[in-house]
């Protein structure tokens, strides 16, 4: 473990140890209050938080940043100490004896029936007030969707159907949680629920060929990334102009569209998050729409680039209604249509064939960009980057040649390379020979159904 990424976790630990002894006394005083033992006068509300300004740690920077209200910090550590120090909450999850039953008055939600209990928004009107209702109706407001709870996934409500939003339980968002323990935002993990995961380059933009007209209008979104927030908020554009920005990349297999998006976001300080198609689509009626809605949903808040390869099987033509089948594949496409109209961030769509696309789309990106085949010129520098700086050449390898009458875009051009640097490693390390190439050069054209 790195020595910046200890003195976070120290830092975090530091304050957060204030704000549970903090907790521990709002509880200890409520509890007091309620049973009539001591003063039963005041209010907990005079019990001040710790001061945070002084402090680096995430968790101090959060609640600077929102400027966090007593009940907005009592909320936050309240959901928090379940993960932190769930012995706290012991004395509000006892038992009346004399009737036999739970102390309902601290709320609370049990998980199974031998289950832990996790606190609630009951569980939070309990500790700022008892039965005053005027605090309980400012325990409702956080759980409005507009609040900065909602907006920020900081605090969600579990439970299910038919459970009230007061007695449903209080969770914190596992980024946060992450973010206050060890200082580390969580990497979300691809699977049915979240159909979409992180790609990243170790290249830069030198090590991408691109022709120059593809690169010309790729800065444009480069443009848009740093100036749209200033254009839509400073410049008063948000209720002119659509919210986003959508690009459509099309062209042959391997000519540099996933790398793009790689770069784009390497470039601009921004996670790129690939979706998965092969897991987004569902058999259950709304299924697909609820997987998808999740991934628009993190990604607006964390400000990913979200990156669909294959777009087309997303994205296709709707067609003509026939049966049931149908009718739910174009009432999907239209939920996308949607969806990726009001994404409040960069999405960017691939596809081999532009004409794939249903025609709604084409007409809501804001940038369509060409990933043509690369030129002779182009495939001879894609030869020579490619390349190993181990690597020997033999006498008999003229890259000039081979890039010349094989037209092969850079993938199928890695390929290759990745095969002859293996025959060559297998035999001792030898230089690399024409006929090595050549051998991988018929495979990928085997691979595209082409002769050799």
């Amino acid at each position: 473990m790195g020595m910046a990424r200890m003195t976070k976790i120290v830092e975090n630990a530091a304050d957060l140890e204030r704000e549970l002894f903090w907790f521990r006394s709002v509880l200890e005083a409520r509890i007091k209050i309620h049973f009539g033992e001591g003063a039963t006068e005041g209010s907990v509300l005079d019990i001040a938080p710790p001061d945070l300004d002084g402090s680096s740690s995430e968790y101090a920077g959060f609640v600077r940043r929102h400027q966090l209200s007593f009940v907005e910090r009592l909320a936050l550590v309240l959901a928090l100490v379940p993960h932190l120090r769930p012995r706290l909450l012991d004395a509000c999850f006892g038992r009346d004896t004399a009737v036999d039953r739970r102390l309902t008055e601290f709320g609370g939600a049990q998980l199974g029936s031998d289950g832990e209990l996790l606190p609630t928004a009951e569980t939070l009107a309990f500790l700022l007030g008892g039965d005053d209702l005027a605090l309980r109706f400012s325990v409702q407001l956080l759980l409005d969707p507009e609040h900065l709870f909602a907006r920020h996934d900081v605090l969600r409500l579990g439970g299910g159907d038919g459970v009230t939003p007061m007695k449903a339980p209080l969770r914190i968002s596992e980024e946060l949680l992450c973010r206050f323990t060890t200082g580390e935002p969580r990497r979300l993990g691809c699977g049915p629920g979240f159909p979409a995961q992180r790609i990243e380059t170790r290249l830069g933009w030198e090590d991408v060929v691109l022709q120059p007209s593809t690169r010309k209008h790729l800065e444009e979104i480069e443009t848009w990334i740093e100036h749209g927030e200033t254009l839509m908020a400073d410049w008063g554009m948000a209720g002119k102009l659509r919210p986003g920005y959508r690009s459509l990349f099309y062209g042959p297999p391997g000519t540099g569209k996933t790398m793009t998006a790689c770069l784009l976001g390497k470039s601009t300080g921004r996670e790129v998050y690939k979706v998965d198609t092969s897991l987004v689509v569902s058999k259950y009626l709304g299924e697909t729409e609820k997987n998808l809605g999740r991934v628009f949903d993190q990604a607006e808040r964390r400000g990913w680039i979200l990156f669909f390869d294959e777009a087309d099987a997303l994205f296709g033509k709707r067609s003509e209604t026939r049966d049931a089948h149908d009718r739910y594949a174009n009432q999907q496409v239209s939920f996308l249509l949607q969806r990726i109209e009001t994404f409040d961030g960069l999405a960017v769509l691939a596809s081999n064939l532009r004409d794939n696309l249903d025609d709604a789309f084409a007409r809501r990106f804001e940038s369509i960009i060409y990933f043509p085949m690369p030129r002779a010129e182009e495939r001879a520098r894609l030869w020579r980057q490619g390349l190993s700086p181990k690597a020997r050449l033999d006498g008999s390898v003229d890259l000039e040649k081979i890039a010349r009458e094989h037209a092969l875009a850079g993938g199928a051009v890695m390929n290759v390379i990745r095969y002859a640097s293996l025959q060559a490693l297998r035999e001792g390390g030898r230089p690399l020979t024409a006929e090595d190439l050549l051998q991988g050069i018929r495979k990928e054209y085997a691979k595209q159904g082409k002769a050799g």
